[in-house]
């Protein structure tokens, strides 16, 4: 059985969206940082998730696990980790090497003049900064947090399979309307996330996530990042010029 959707395509026995519908909502996606209060219902939450469940991962090995957060208890957890990130008591996140690639390093150079500018936010303002990263743990004002663990056993291979599962989940996210932004700053404070969510023993944070819907009025939504195009980072062997 299958849903027929609008502007199908028939290739064999299934009906698939015409690309440009899938182009659209994957180009739609953003990491969005402001976010409007309005609810996200649980049904539309499990509705995401059982469309991600389906990503690809090595041997079918499905390494994820997520704790959704909303309420009073994504506060809790909120104000637990603003208060460790005023104490500065955690070392610091050493998730990119030092130094970067220069071809990385350029983009992510870029990204920091974009965002805080669109903050108002000085370069040497360094305490500006970090209060403009701690909007990371109350998950950007959206409704809905995520928390994303991994067995810390498992190598790197496994980590590739939860990109494709985070992926999966944002593009599904946006295609009912919704925004996300995945947010790496939460594996930082690993030790209070496991205590407020009792995570079990020898599982890793890999990130959090924030689920709502925009606020289409906020600068820092808008900044438009942009991509590399194709040729500077894909070469075509044994094709046809």
């Amino acid at each position: 059985m299958y849903t027929e959707i609008p502007n199908a395509v028939e290739t064999g026995p299934h009906m698939y969206p015409d690309a440009n519908i899938v182009d659209s909502v994957i180009r739609s996606r953003k990491a969005v940082r402001a976010f409007r209060p309005d609810a996200v219902s649980k049904k539309d939450i499990a509705e995401i998730l059982d469309v991600a469940r389906t990503a690809p991962s090595n041997s079918n090995t499905q390494p994820w696990h997520v704790r959704v957060l909303g309420g009073s208890f994504k506060r809790q957890l909120s104000n637990a980790l603003a208060d460790a990130h005023a104490t500065e008591a955690h070392p610091p996140l050493q998730h990119l090497p030092d130094p970067l690639p220069d071809n990385c390093r350029s983009r992510q150079e870029e990204f920091g003049v974009r965002y805080y500018g669109a903050l108002g936010i000085d370069k040497a303002d360094a305490a500006g900064r970090y209060r403009a990263t701690g909007r990371n743990f109350d998950f950007f004002g959206a409704p809905v947090g995520m928390i994303f663990t991994i067995d810390a056993r498992l190598k790197k291979y496994s980590w590739l399979d939860y990109g494709l599962f985070l992926q999966t989940i944002m593009i599904a996210a946006r295609a009912r309307g919704l925004d996300t932004c995945a947010q790496v700053s939460f594996a930082r404070y690993q030790e209070v996330i496991a205590a407020h969510l009792d995570l079990e023993p020898g599982y890793d944070v890999v990130c959090g996530m924030s689920l709502g819907y925009a606020q289409e009025d906020s600068t820092v939504n808008g900044l438009g990042m942009p991509r590399a195009p194709v040729e500077q980072f894909a070469r075509f062997v044994g094709f046809d010029e």
